[in-house]
């Protein structure tokens, strides 16, 4: 599935900002970069009981992408009180199916993943990351417990007590716990000694949006190809984002097209399953590539969306990655247990983090190179597993719970075989 980047982009709309003065420089947390995921941990953690800054400089940037967030996701943010101001900017997701549109000699069969086969009345919601950023901003603007600061992070000094951070108005800042939010080139993380683990691919990410003629029915389709996946995932009435990933040299030449032309190429992709296809203005294309913090906390420090993690825009992994990131800091740092910020707090949240940010991210980086792969055995593999889910309800049902909350198919798992056996007794 398609979306989910996640990237530390300043606050997009023009917020009501707090007064701000030097005898205003002391928090428990401060946040750095206010993109979806920095806007979302300080709202989270201020609604948890402490005193948040968040650190960033407006922007008037427009971000045209669009983000599936799966059901864990809603209901966080259900719990914040933004859920029933982004929804009727939302589209549900019900049906997700995976389409091979290679022509190689072992191709995979078509499987289709029904939430209601889990008891969900969807998966999850896909919307306009220009509609999530609105409604985040002006909760964080009318949040008493946060401070907006208009300026960016020059230097960042972090100590056994405390964490400094210089900003380029001249201010500076003193908190008990940094969240580093600010994107793949983080300052929080290189202030920190955090290394990272980083790794490209010869793809390019082509993101648009487009409307059709016939309807889409809540359901998301991927196309898996020679270049990477297609990825149709609908918006409000008969809307679709698509995320076609191709080589790079192919990203210019679509990005080129006049939009007619690349209407038309869109629909050929996706054998006109929706009708006639009319792509919108603002196609923007994003070069692939991956990267892992070598550790997603440390003393003072926690490191949350890309500045932690980063990886293609496959499966609808990056910001409800990033997500489960801001639910496990909230638990952390919330005032129900009182008490100040331990000094190892970063370093509690990074073994805590660890299992969930790896498996996804190597689940993501083989699904996309199996893609790429011209070697038999991988193409094999990548068939086969699709025609066993596609045929075994009961691992089907783990695969899709897991896909929405880790632990949520393990949990499953005992009364998913009990029903298998019962299901085999009356036969």
């Amino acid at each position: 599935m398609a979306s989910g980047f996640d990237g530390a982009k300043p606050l997009c709309v023009e917020p009501r900002l707090q007064e701000w003065n030097r005898t205003m420089k002391n928090f428990e947390v401060a946040v750095v970069g206010a993109g979806l995921a920095g806007q979302i941990a300080a709202l989270a953690i201020a609604r948890a009981g402490r005193n948040v800054a968040l650190i960033a400089p407006q922007t008037e940037r427009t971000d045209r992408r669009t983000t599936a967030l799966m059901d864990q996701s809603i209901r966080f943010l259900d719990r914040l009180g933004v859920w029933s101001k982004i929804e009727p900017s939302a589209a549900r997701l019900a049906t997700m199916q995976i389409i091979d549109g290679t022509d190689r000699l072992l191709r995979a069969p078509t499987v289709a993943f029904r939430s209601s086969e889990i008891g969900l009345a969807a998966f999850g919601w896909n919307m306009p990351n220009s509609a999530l950023l609105s409604v985040l901003s002006q909760a964080v603007a009318q949040e008493n417990n946060i401070t907006l600061v208009d300026a960016s992070v020059d230097t960042v000094e972090v100590g056994s007590h405390d964490v400094s951070l210089m900003l380029t108005n001249g201010e500076t800042v003193s908190s008990s716990f940094v969240i580093g939010a600010d994107g793949r080139h983080s300052k929080v993380r290189e202030a920190a000694g955090i290394g990272v683990r980083s790794w490209s691919y010869p793809q390019t990410a082509v993101v648009l949006n487009f409307s059709h003629t016939r309807p889409h029915g809540n359901i998301s389709t991927e196309f898996h190809t020679p270049t990477g996946p297609f990825t149709q995932v609908p918006l409000p009435g008969d809307r679709s984002s698509l995320v076609w990933v191709v080589k790079p040299e192919q990203a210019a030449e679509l990005a080129a097209l006049p939009l007619e032309a690349l209407s038309e190429r869109v629909e050929e992709r996706m054998q006109s399953m929706l009708g006639t296809v009319s792509v919108e203005e603002g196609v923007q294309t994003w070069p692939l590539s991956s990267m892992t913090a070598r550790a997603f906390g440390k003393g003072r420090v926690a490191l949350i969306g890309e500045a932690g993690h980063g990886f293609p825009p496959i499966g609808a992994q990056g910001l409800n990655l990033s997500l489960r990131d801001i639910i496990v800091l909230t638990d952390m740092l919330g005032t129900l247990t009182g008490g100040a910020i331990p000094a190892d707090a970063g370093a509690t949240f990074d073994r805590r983090r660890r299992a969930d940010v790896f498996s996804r991210t190597l689940s993501v980086d083989l699904l996309n190179r199996s893609l790429l792969s011209g070697m038999l055995p991988m193409q094999m593999a990548r068939a086969a597993g699709l025609h066993v889910l596609g045929n075994v309800g009961p691992l089907r049902g783990l695969v899709m719970r897991e896909g929405i909350e880790p632990g949520r198919g393990i949990k499953a798992l005992p009364s998913l075989i009990m029903g298998s056996l019962r299901r085999s007794l009356r036969e």
